[in-house]
């Protein structure tokens, strides 16, 4: 079944590991495995010996090779250590300075004083690839109550140019309230055509309905979604729509703006949320055209929100959960420059993902409790496809 993140990230971090201690061995050795230059050289491979060290990951369970003479001093996993630093920081920056040797060769002699071969980095770094073709084609659920898809701009170089690329991340709530980061997908094809790959995946990996997709003005994205799930309620994320009419408002005016869109989606009823768009056109539309536009543009895509119930809006209300999540991966990518490859920038989101399934119930971090009155409201309005819990 579907690992979660942390099993994967310890699977990993096993799996990293193990390959940089046989890649040291052999460096110690001066031959590989099998190799017949190792005849008559005086020491030799001798099994190996099971070590679980502690990582800020939990425990991860090793095999270390042993050789015949009992010379060897593994850098990476000291013979004595129990405990290794954050590894998974240092597995993180070793893919995420954008994949340089030289780099990754200098930043493990500065976190292990360990001075390592080229050939050690390369055997290390190919090892998430295999990691990363199982997280993308694991099966999912066959429902999952609200999916958020968001977009993150990276800088990536193709064909020799650095170009501006775009990282698409669906989240998907599930039954219990635990968000799963789905999937993750560069942009590579014109819209529709992408979008509509990124809908066929989630089906053959198992998703059978969704009731609310939280989408941003991404072209292409609500049709795709309706094709394969044509009962899915698209929203428009109200913070996205803020604060797009946001970007036009002179700082000064901020406060009373957003004072009065509050009054827009805190509305009780579509008709009061109508008479309030007015009172905003007639109040800021001479002075901030562009903002009323937002809102009238995207208009249709933002009422659906008017048929919940108002305490349970906040469940739909917002990509903050999204949000908080691309924050941390914007993080991590700032610095960068730019990826070499769509894959390279793949390695690093994936290993930024790690963190994300956490049991902390719905999507704004409420508690599961305040997530299974949501669902029951939700199930009031799709009874059909949803039972009540």
């Amino acid at each position: 079944g579907a690992l979660g993140a942390q099993e994967l990230l310890n699977e990993m971090t096993k799996a990293v590991l193990e390959r940089a201690l046989d890649a040291e061995m052999t460096h110690h050795l001066g031959y590989e495995k099998g190799d017949p230059a190792g005849n008559g050289s005086g020491n030799s491979r001798n099994g190996r010996s099971p070590k679980t060290v502690s990582t800020s990951n939990g425990p991860v369970e090793l095999v270390v090779p042993r050789d015949r003479n009992g010379s060897f001093e593994p850098a990476i996993v000291p013979k004595r250590a129990r405990r290794l630093g954050n590894i998974d920081e240092a597995i993180l920056s070793l893919y995420s300075r954008g994949m340089t040797t030289r780099d990754i060769e200098s930043h493990l002699r500065e976190v292990y004083g360990v001075n390592v071969s080229r050939e050690l980095i390369s055997n290390v770094t190919e090892v998430v690839a295999d990691e990363i073709a199982l997280w993308q084609s694991r099966p999912l659920d066959e429902m999952y109550p609200i999916l958020y898809v968001d977009g993150l701009r990276l800088r990536v170089k193709d064909k020799g140019v650095v170009t501006s690329k775009v990282a698409y991340l669906a989240i998907g709530v599930d039954m219990e309230g635990r968000k799963h980061a789905l999937g993750l997908w560069i942009a590579d094809t014109e819209a529709a055509k992408f979008w509509a790959k990124v809908v066929t995946d989630l089906r053959n990996r198992g998703v059978k309905d969704i009731l609310i997709a939280c989408c941003d003005g991404l072209t292409g994205l609500p049709d795709a979604i309706r094709g394969a799930f044509p009962e899915t309620v698209v929203q428009t994320c109200v913070v996205h729509v803020i604060r797009n009419a946001m970007r036009f408002i002179a700082y000064g005016d901020r406060k009373k703006v957003a004072a009065a869109m509050r009054e827009i989606y805190t509305a009780p009823t579509l008709e009061a949320a109508e008479i309030a768009l007015t009172r905003f056109d007639k109040d800021f539309g001479t002075q901030y055209p562009a903002a009323i536009q937002v809102w009238r543009h995207t208009w249709n895509d933002f009422t659906p929100f008017l048929d919940y119930p108002p305490e349970h809006r906040r469940i739909v209300y917002t990509t903050n959960l999204i949000e908080n999540i691309n924050f941390q991966l914007r993080k991590i990518t700032k610095n960068r420059g730019h990826f070499d490859s769509d894959t390279a920038a793949t390695k690093l989101l994936y290993l930024g993902l790690r963190n994300i399934t956490s049991n902390r119930g719905g999507p704004s971090g409420t508690g599961t409790r305040g997530w299974k009155q949501a669902l029951n409201t939700l199930a009031a309005l799709f009874p059909d496809r949803l039972p009540l819990h």
